[in-house]
Formats: C-alpha cells, structure tokens, sequence
C-alpha cells in the first residue's frame, strides 16, 4: 500500500518480485497510475484512496475476485502501516501485530503509553482551547509536534515561549481543532535502531548515528553513520532499552524504527514508527551487513524464514543534500562524477527540471543522497560528504 519512486518502500516491491511474488501496488498518486514504465517490478497498479479503508477494501475484493491467492497485505510507508496490518488480518493472511503499530503511529498515544517509564520526556497537551502559561514555560526549551505528522513534518522547536505562540499558531491554523503534544527538548546524541520483531524477539539488525541539522526552523537529519562496533558502554544498555520498549508496545511480530537519543538521564524515546526507515536505510544496511531489511521483513509477513545474520561489515555513510535557497530547477550537475569518487556506492537525485525546490521543511525537502564505505567511519563519512558535494542545482531564482 504506497510506494515512493525512491527508498525502502520500492526496495520492498523489487524485494517481492525477487522473492517470486504477483507484486499489486495500490496507490493514490495519479502520476504512478500514469508513469507505469518506471515500475517493472510492479505486476499490478491499483489507483485506490488508501484514506478510505472501505475503498482498499474494495479494491483487495477486486483482486480475489479475479482469482489472486493473497499472501500478505503490507505498507511501508506513513500513515498506511498499521491500517496494511490490520487489512491482512481482516483478509486472513495476518501476521504483524497491528494494534501495536497502531499506537507507533500516533506521537501522543505514544507519550501516553510509555507514561512513567524512564523514556519519555517530560511533555503536556497542548490545544487552542486549552493554554497553560505557567506548565508551557516550565518545559522550555521544548518541541512541538503534530500528533499525527511524520518526517519531522510539523515539528518546530521553541526556545522562548514568543517561539512558542509563533509555532502553536501556525500548527492550529493548519490543523483546525487537532491535537499537539509539546515535548522537552533533549541535548544529545540520535541514534536510530532498526527492528525486526518474530515471535517476540526483539531483532536489532543496525543501529545508525544521525547527523542533524536546525534549518529553517526544522530539525532535518542530513547524515547516517551505520555502526558496525557495538563495544561501546552504552550499546548495552540501548539493547536493554529498545527490548523493554518494544515489550510494552505488545509488538509481537513486524517491524520497526526507534529514533533514541542518548542524554545525560539516560536513553530516551524520540520518535518510534512501524516500519523500517524510509530513503536509503535498506541501502546502508545492505551495503554495511548483507542484509535486505524489507526482503526479510517481507518473508516475515508470508511466514518463511528470517535470515537477519550479516553478511559482511563495512563502514557506511549517507549524505543528504538540502538546499539554502529556493528557485525553479534548470539542471543538475555533478551525478557522473559522484558514482567515479572514492568509496561512493548509490547515488539518488529526486527532482525534476522544472520543479520548484526550496529549503527544507521536513524530511522530504531532501533532494538528494549519497552512500558510501571506507576503510573507517571516518573514511566513510568523508567520502560521502565529498561525493555528495559534486551534485550541484541550477534554481532559476528571482
């Protein structure tokens, strides 16, 4: 259910025609209906609005109507996830557990849940309604989030309570009588800790370090440095924490993401989502261990077996490129020199000429990337970040 023309999600529809599967894609987007030669691996597209479940209902009706034996009903990207899980289980072939994922995809359900454990921040509803002063000024530095946003989209920090009423304001405009969540904000190291969960055990297959940016009133991840040395202390006790974590969510078989940051009180919950991360974190993974993350989450959800043992262990380093202005877009250069410089190993450029391009404001105002290996991490860090300087865009701009 949903694809991007990029990322793990595509990853996952060329992983099932790998893996011999009838691929049917179910989509929304008129232009993917339309752009039907860029999907090979794609057997069947289905234009559906996966916002109305009585519509992706009918369409999965079409399809056992025409004598298709289904195997697995799947999403892996927001919000369609937990809705993907639940489908399966309606339709008979169920095998991850939705009611978890359901409460992942809801940032204030989150909150709630982990109420009282060691890692929540502190946080508080906020409303239009409802305004407290006092409570908000007693949390700042803090964050505000959309409860049902993704991609740090709709997030924005607030240093001064001003930030604040600025930020609230413009969140309550966009989202007439919805539901906010302001979070203290947390100095520290992100990490991002991928899951695969069978049979309640908890898989760590990779734990990513982010590099992160403040752009534009966004907090815009521009960097990923796959681990591959677990000696470190606190790798431990990040083990111990996501077990604990996943066991209170109930999650017992299907996928997911932690984003953890390590503070001076310990580990604590960002952000958790039902699904591997999205953009090039089945790239890192397999070019760093071997292992195709959504192949495998996809063999967990036909009931096959797992292979989550790496195969190899490199260093790996992705680069994003964001943009400092904004304009319409003549050209891009520098994508051949990338793929001849050292280490690189995948390129990905996501607009097209005549596509107006701007600063970002959430994840998806990240034009491109850049993954590469090295002999160290440090080696890996620096031959994606000079790779990815070579990719240039030409912005006609006022």
């Amino acid at each position: 259910m949903g694809t991007k023309k990029s990322g793990s999600s595509r990853d996952a529809l060329r992983a099932a025609e790998n893996l011999g599967y009838f691929t049917c894609l179910f989509t929304k987007n008129p232009r993917q209906v339309f752009d039907r030669h860029s999907f090979p691996e794609v057997h069947i597209i289905e234009y559906c609005d996966l916002d109305d479940i009585n519509a992706v209902r009918g369409t999965i009706r079409y399809l056992l109507h025409n004598s298709l034996n289904i195997k697995a009903i799947v999403s892996f990207i927001d919000p369609y996830c937990a809705l993907a899980a639940r489908l399966a289980k309606e339709f008979g072939v169920e095998c991850f557990t939705h009611e978890a994922m359901e409460i992942m995809e809801n940032k204030l359900k989150t909150r709630e849940l982990l109420r009282g454990s060691p890692y929540n921040p502190e946080f508080m509803v906020v409303s239009e309604e409802s305004e407290n002063e006092r409570a908000i000024k007693s949390l700042l530095p803090a964050v505000i989030k959309y409860i049902d946003s993704n991609g740090s989209r709709d997030v924005y920090y607030c240093e001064r309570y001003s930030d604040y009423l600025r930020n609230s304001r413009k969140l309550f405009k966009q989202y007439p009588g919805g539901t906010f969540v302001l979070e203290e904000y947390l100095e520290g190291t992100q990490f991002i800790v991928e899951v695969l969960v069978e049979d309640g055990k908890t898989n760590i297959v990779a734990v990513v370090e982010q590099e992160i940016e403040y752009v534009n009133e966004h907090f815009i991840v521009t960097g990923y440095n796959l681990l591959i040395n677990y000696s470190r202390s606190y790798f431990e006790r990040l083990k111990r924490c996501t077990e604990e974590i996943v066991k209170i969510y109930g999650l017992k078989n299907g996928p997911c993401h932690l984003e953890m940051r390590l503070t001076r009180g310990g580990w604590k919950l960002i952000e958790i989502n039902p699904r591997i991360s999205g953009a090039g974190m089945n790239q890192i993974i397999s070019i760093g261990f071997g292992i195709n993350l959504v192949g495998e989450t996809l063999k967990l959800a036909v009931g096959k077996k797992i292979d989550l043992g790496p195969k190899q262990f490199k260093h790996v380093f992705a680069e994003y490129v964001i943009l400092e202005k904004a304009g319409i877009l003549e050209k891009i250069t520098g994508r051949n020199e990338v793929l001849s410089s050292p280490g690189a190993e995948f390129v990905y450029v996501k607009p097209r000429k005549g596509t107006y391009l701007s600063p970002p404001q959430s994840l998806g105002g990240r034009y491109a990337y850049v993954i590469a290996t090295g002999a160290t991490e440090k080696e890996a860090r620096r031959n994606a970040k000079n790779a990815a300087e070579k990719i240039v865009f030409h912005l006609l701009t006022e």
